[in-house]
Order: C-alpha cells, then structure tokens, then sequence
C-alpha cells in the first residue's frame, strides 16, 4: 500500500516510514499540508494519507477539506492536540480517523489496517456492481438498495432526499432548475411554492453529504441554471 505521511516534524515522519515500511507499505512524505495537496494530486496511486493537523503553510484541516474536493482517500489525522474540538474539525474536514501522539505503533498500525480494509471494501463493491454511483468526496449511492455511504460510513438520507440525489447524480455535468427538479422528483407541476420545497431538501443533503455545507462542492450552485453533481 502506498502511503502519503504530512508531518512537519522529521522525526515523526522517520519514525512512521519506519513502522509502515517494516509492514510492508510504500512511504511517500510531505512536509506541509500544501505538500501533502500537491503531492495527493500528482500521485493518484495513494491509497492512504496520514496527516497531522498544526503544520505551516497549510494546515491538516484545510489540506483534508482541499482533498477531499477531489479524492476519497482514507485520512487518518496525527496530531498532539486532543481536544474535543479539534477531533470535530478533523472529522468535519473529512478524516476517516485519529490518532494523538505519543501514539502507540500497535494502535497505528491497526488504524492503517482498518482504514485501508474499509476503503478497499467499498471501492471493490462500487467496481462490482454497477447498480453503484461513485460520486466526489467518498459517495457511494445505490439506488437499488438507497443505500449511501462518505467514506464507508452509511448516511441517513429520507426519501425524497434519496429521490433528488438519484436524479442528480443519473444527470451529472448537467445543471437542473428547481422547476425541473420538482416536475422529476415529486412528479407533480412545479408551482411557485415548489423552489421553497426543493430548497429545503438540498440543504438537508447538503448538510448530511458535504464536508463544508456552506462551500458545497459535491452538489454545487451553478447561478442561473441549478443545482448540479460534477
């Protein structure tokens, strides 16, 4: 497995190429968060970034929110900061998972293990079935089961919810209007209440699915023509 090891220590990233190499993994590191970036973007081979939160020029947080436009790749944060709140952040920018040094090497390494088991399931399962539509920042949608997962872990999407995301994402690259999202989803003539209804349940997905609701990235605002899934 190739891992990406954000660390603006050196030691931590010695001591982590030493672990995940003696496990059998490829280790490639970054120095910064924007190192990390860059080098998520250059690599798309990687399977894996362990990341710690305080470095310079851009930190773990905002690096995971930048990733995680583009990739699903598991992220599991390292960092000696273990409030409440930080842990939130991580999560909320996209983490998978957290680790506060000192750390235990078993518990890494069992962490490293876990994350790539999850993400390897859900990729091979996407592979597998063509019933299931991949979208940005680590969605699975199976409109079959109207099941969906970020990241492995299942979300709880409501009916009508499920019906618009379906329908976005079966016209990804093509912007749909409140008139024509009502008409499609609730099967009804859009009336000048139905731009209120539509609105409503695209905040709640938007909530439930994207990293940042208020910067959404995975349904994004196309202005003067709708809504859309890239």
């Amino acid at each position: 497995m190739k891992i990406l090891v954000a660390d603006d220590e050196s030691e931590i990233r010695k001591i982590l190429g030493i672990l995940l190499t003696g496990e059998g993994h490829t280790i490639t590191e970054a120095k910064n968060g924007r190192e990390a970036v860059d080098a998520l973007n250059r690599n798309k081979d990687i399977d894996l970034v362990i990341m710690d939160i305080k470095m310079p020029r851009l930190d773990g947080i905002s690096a995971a929110r930048e990733i995680r436009g583009h990739s699903s790749v598991p992220i599991l944060f390292l960092t000696a900061r273990s409030l409440a709140g930080d842990m939130d952040s991580a999560y909320a920018a996209g983490g998978d998972d957290y680790i506060v040094k000192p750390f235990s090497p078993r518990e890494l390494i069992l962490k490293v293990n876990a994350l790539a088991r999850r993400y390897n399931m859900y990729s091979q399962k996407a592979a597998d079935n063509p019933d299931i539509i991949s979208l940005p920042g680590g969605v699975y949608v199976n409109p079959v089961t109207r099941e969906v997962t970020k990241n492995g872990s299942a979300i709880d999407i409501r009916d009508k919810e499920m019906d618009l995301l379906i329908y976005l994402a079966r016209n990804r690259g093509v912007p749909k209007n409140a008139s024509e999202i009502y008409e499609a989803v609730w099967e009804e003539m859009p009336l000048p209440s139905s731009v209120n209804t539509v609105t409503v349940h695209m905040l709640n997905l938007r909530r439930k699915l994207e990293d940042s609701p208020s910067s959404p990235k995975l349904i994004r605002t196309v202005w003067g023509k709708g809504y859309q899934i890239d």
